[in-house]
């Protein structure tokens, strides 16, 4: 039997997705839907989150200490303050111990002796609540507030000082902050200045029940800016806002509380990593690796497709930029589109040649253009779509399968001369295409040839791929792979599904699945959480319902609610379970295209395969944002192997659909 163990890496505690495993979780959900930890004897405990705005993005590595006190750095990254060499990893980045408090006195002592942290809560900021009982010296509660700014270069920080106590408080707050200025040979734009500030300072008495309030911030600019001045509390109610809009569209109602909130949260990572650059809005990984760059998976296939169901403009915008940066590079010689454009677009990284890069976003921007549903974006789209596809056509080899160098583990893990992923993506992009060039009126012998090439290609991916590994009837990932891969779960999320009993086993076998989800090799100790996500979508899509419910319960409340939170993470060992950000837009896919099973197929018609597990009477997602509508779908039990759907949209119009359970629909929004 698993049990559920405790992992210490890179100082966090990670709970562990044991199957048989009774969860405990270190988290809780609160009525106003943030997320709590009530401090008690649970600790010593540290953990980290990435929040960003436009201009900034910081990773708070936080937590309580054996004697109860809080603990903090901040790593702070700059997308547009480049540096030299002025590649992919070189934003501006600073960690800081600086803790503003440090200097506040009440009653002439430390405002922080003594103090024990009582909670801790996450809604797109991170606010900490701590008692201070000094006895004759008073009693008072601090609580803190950390979030970026979402127009400003700038962390910003609120602070309240609470008298508890019997008596006045004197609060002294000393004139405090920090100037740095880097070394102008290091920066594309010379020296940069970073300013820590104490944004109020003097002398304060605090009756009984007295709240004293301030702040503080952490910014950057270069010579041609003026040092920053900020109002932290509108910054507040901005990044409030900013997170409600995210949380009041494409709103999940299931009976189970942590996967709502988890597809939620979701939304506020997917979204918020979008940065202002020279070159447009670029949504980025994070990390503090990753951005003002695109990437073809990160942001091509696996988050550019999610951004019209959320109703975040910028993300559609920034989608749209990213294609467009892409098609830059289209030419008539054949030659491969880079992997990434970094700097703010005025460079490229191709290091390891082709990763099936044409594919990747010949698949993102067809489903893209159909599920946002402007046919001018979709005409813009089209030459970047069409040369993609021909691209992959013309890298067929000898099996009718497309060749690459590499995947997007870039060597990581081998990946043969031809692999599994680059010919699943690139038949579901010949498929969307088809429809795609349908709606753009491109003939019936376009839409006709993407077809046949894809039902050939389907043929051809059993024949080649197609395998008995490690005794599973599935797939080789590529020619000669005699141990069971991850990606194997690919074929299901393209309805690819010859081989789905065979798939699913092999993947929730021992030889893959494990405490933290899906080893990316079998008899690896390596876990990518984009194959976890990419399988529990494949899972719903293949029909398992119960069993991708099953472990998607699992993986919800461990990253939630558990050791490391709140978001999906990207790899272990490598980047310290980073909170990339894409990931993210694959977990609300997981709901999107897996629990509900939207496949958008003209700009304003999908079909609809909803999975409802046995458990539920119902499931809903309110204010979905695709197809140039806003509406609503619900689903329903009505008796034995019966559903019903009922979609209404914003203008109140209903319509009612009645299917058997497992069966597809099409909704046309017209």
């Amino acid at each position: 039997m698993n049990l559920l163990r405790t992992i210490l890496i890179g100082g966090i505690g990670f709970t562990a997705l044991g199957v048989n495993a009774v969860q405990t979780s270190r988290w809780h959900i609160a009525p106003d839907n943030q997320i709590i930890w009530s401090v008690n004897e649970n600790i010593p405990h540290e953990d980290h989150i990435e929040m960003s705005g436009k201009a900034v993005s910081v990773v708070l590595r936080y937590g309580v200490d054996g004697e109860g006190a809080f603990r903090l750095n901040k790593s702070m990254v700059w997308p547009r303050l480049r540096t030299i060499p002025n590649n992919t990893h070189a934003s501006l980045m600073r960690r800081y111990d600086w803790n503003p408090l440090a200097g506040v006195t009440v009653n002439g002592r430390s405002l922080q002796r003594g103090e024990k942290v009582k909670e801790l809560g996450i809604k797109g900021k991170l606010q900490v609540k701590s008692v201070v009982n000094q006895g004759y010296y008073g009693e008072w509660e601090i609580i803190r507030e950390y979030f970026p700014s979402t127009e400003l270069p700038a962390l910003v920080e609120l602070y309240q000082v609470i008298n508890k106590g019997k008596n006045s408080l004197a609060v002294e707050i000393p004139k405090d902050g920090f100037m740095a200025q880097t070394d102008p040979s290091k920066g594309v734009k010379g020296t940069y200045f970073i300013e820590g500030k104490l944004l109020q300072n003097g002398y304060f008495t605090l009756q009984p029940g007295d709240t004293l309030r301030f702040s503080a911030s952490i910014s950057a600019h270069d010579s041609e800016a003026s040092s920053l001045v900020l109002d932290a509390c509108a910054e507040k109610v901005k990044r409030e806002s900013l997170v409600a809009s995210w949380m009041d569209n494409l709103v999940l109602e299931t009976p189970d509380p942590v996967i709502n909130q988890m597809f939620a949260f979701s939304k506020i990572r997917a979204c918020e990593s979008i940065y202002e650059t020279q070159g447009g809005p670029m949504h980025g990984p994070g990390g503090e690796s990753y951005y003002a760059a695109i990437w073809a998976n990160d942001q091509a296939e696996y988050i550019n497709p999610y951004f019209p169901y959320t109703g975040y403009e910028y993300g559609n915008v920034s989608a749209l930029n990213s294609f467009k940066h892409f098609a830059r590079f289209i030419n008539d010689e054949w030659k491969p589109i880079p992997s990434s454009i970094v700097a703010e677009g005025l460079d490229i990284w191709a290091g390891v040649g082709d990763r099936g890069d044409a594919a990747m976003i010949a698949y993102g921007a067809s489903r893209y253009a159909l599920t946002r549903a402007s046919r001018e974006e979709a005409e813009e789209l089209w030459p970047l779509i069409s040369w993609c596809l021909e691209y992959c056509h013309r890298k067929l080899n000898e099996g009718g399968v497309v060749a690459s160098d590499t995947d997007e583990l870039e060597n990581r893990f081998p990946s043969g001369d031809a692999n599994l992923c680059t010919s699943s993506l690139y038949y579901d992009a010949l498929i969307s295409a088809a429809y795609l060039a349908k709606e753009l009126g491109k003939g019936n012998n376009v839409a006709n040839t993407y077809r046949k090439q894809a039902s050939t290609l389907r043929k051809n991916i059993e024949t080649y791929f197609g395998s008995t590994v490690e005794g599973y009837s599935t797939y080789a990932y590529y020619k000669g792979n005699d141990v069971l891969r991850s990606w194997i779960c690919i074929p299901l999320t393209m309805g690819i599904d010859e081989r789905k009993e065979g798939t699913i086993q092999a993947l929730f076998s021992p030889r893959l699945w494990t405490e933290n989800g899906l080893l990316t090799q079998a008899g690896s100790e390596i876990f990518w959480d984009r194959s976890t996500l990419y399988a529990l979508r494949g899972v719903y899509a293949a029909g398992e319902t119960e069993k991708a419910t099953e472990y998607l319960q699992r993986y919800s409340k461990t990253r939630l609610l558990g050791e490391h939170v709140p978001y999906a993470i990207e790899a272990w060992p490598e980047g310290e379970q980073r909170h990339l950000s894409a990931e993210s837009g694959l977990y609300g896919r997981i709901i999107t295209e897996g629990l509900f099973g939207i496949r958008p197929i003209g700009f304003k018609s999908f079909t609809l395969t909803p999975r409802l597990p046995q458990k539920w009477n119902q499931m809903a997602l309110h204010h979905v944002r695709a197809f140039g509508a806003d509406f609503d779908l619900m689903i329903q039990r009505q008796g034995a192997g019966k559903l019903q759907v009922i979609m209404t949209t914003s203008q109140g119009k209903k319509k009612v659909y009645n299917l058997k359970e497992g069966k597809t629909i099409t909704i046309n929004l017209k």
